[in-house]
């Protein structure tokens, strides 16, 4: 089952129900915040109201002092056991050090938590470009790797404007990347211009490279340029799981078939696993559109005449560029 919950006035979802358990545990949603679901109407009611989504609050004892009886205590007798042996005594001296410290080290690598995300994302990146170089050389694997980066932080940076708490990109070889969305968009408008970062900030970085080689007659950037111009003109394919999917929610869902014909295309005549694993992924959104909606879901796609238009010449003045700086930089390959 779907929920949405709404905060400060904004509304948040749909999430399943463990979203929406694990968010109550984390704060993201409070006792106070609204919560809903299909069998709750037109009613929304508050989340302390749903069984069993908080945790109990403890039970605090009374103070000592009110109770007026005093507590015996124990003496603590000497012991009756034989003295402990002097390796035993020796064995203890060495253990208290190593223990203290193994604690300060915990302690310290505790506080160095806010370091995971950039190892993990490091971790990643290094794990593809291995896999590139063994194909296409390690200087390549680099660059490839670094244009996958910049168009990665322009969904990141994006997401943060729009107030979406997201996670740090995670490199798949010969996948590409990811970044975790940790709260659903709350409308197609936000969907839309979280989509459209990463391609606007890979084309700088591809046209970067291309002016590298510009001022330099170095091949080896005008050959990335052309593959970053390609890798963000491949996302734009107006598909769920791609970026043009995510896009054209601004414009219109049912665009998605248009791209998945494409795909399915490409994918006839060109067959490769990734196009076919795509394919198969963005059949459950592309289902989506034949569904009855609510209306909280009908809403998510109320997208005004003025952001249609931006959103619309972004999105094909972006292909078109990527089609131009393909032509250019395919010249002198």
């Amino acid at each position: 089952m779907y929920w949405y919950y709404a905060k400060s006035g904004a509304q948040f979802g749909p999430i399943h129900e463990e979203e929406l358990r694990r968010l109550s545990l984390e704060g993201g949603i409070l006792p106070q915040d609204l919560v809903w679901n299909a069998t709750m109407g037109d009613h929304w009611v508050a989340a302390s109201s749903i069984e069993n989504l908080f945790p109990p609050a403890p039970v605090i004892p009374p103070p000592i002092a009110s109770q007026g009886v005093a507590i015996p205590v124990t003496p603590i007798l000497p012991s009756t056991s034989p003295r402990e042996s002097t390796l035993w005594q020796k064995v203890k001296r060495f253990l208290a050090p190593v223990t203290a410290g193994c604690m300060m080290g915990f302690k310290y690598l505790a506080g160095l938590k806010f370091l995971l995300p950039v190892l993990k994302t490091g971790a990643t990146m290094v794990i593809c470009i291995v896999a590139y170089a063994m194909h296409w050389g390690w200087w390549f694997g680099v660059g490839f790797v670094l244009l996958i980066l910049i168009h990665e932080c322009g969904h990141l940076v994006v997401a943060k404007q729009c107030g979406l708490q997201v996670g740090a990109p995670i490199f798949i070889p010969f996948m590409g990347a990811l970044i975790a969305l940790k709260e659903a968009p709350k409308n197609a408008w936000i969907e839309s211009k979280v989509g459209i970062g990463g391609p606007i900030l890979g084309t700088l970085g591809a046209a970067l490279c291309e002016t590298i080689f510009l001022l330099t007659g170095n091949t080896f950037f005008r050959d990335l340029a052309y593959t970053g111009f390609f890798l963000n003109l491949f996302n734009l394919v107006p598909l769920g799981f791609l970026d043009g999917g995510r896009i054209v929610t601004a414009l219109s869902p049912w665009i998605w078939l248009v791209g998945f014909v494409i795909l399915a295309g490409l994918t006839y005549m060109h067959f490769n696993f990734l196009l076919l694993v795509i394919l198969i992924l963005s059949l459950p959104r592309l289902f989506s559109l034949f569904k009855q909606k609510s209306d909280l879901e009908r809403r998510y796609y109320e997208v005004t005449p003025a952001q249609r238009m931006i959103m619309a010449s972004m999105y094909f003045g972006l292909i078109a560029f990527l089609v131009m700086g393909m032509q250019m930089t395919q010249v002198a390959r």
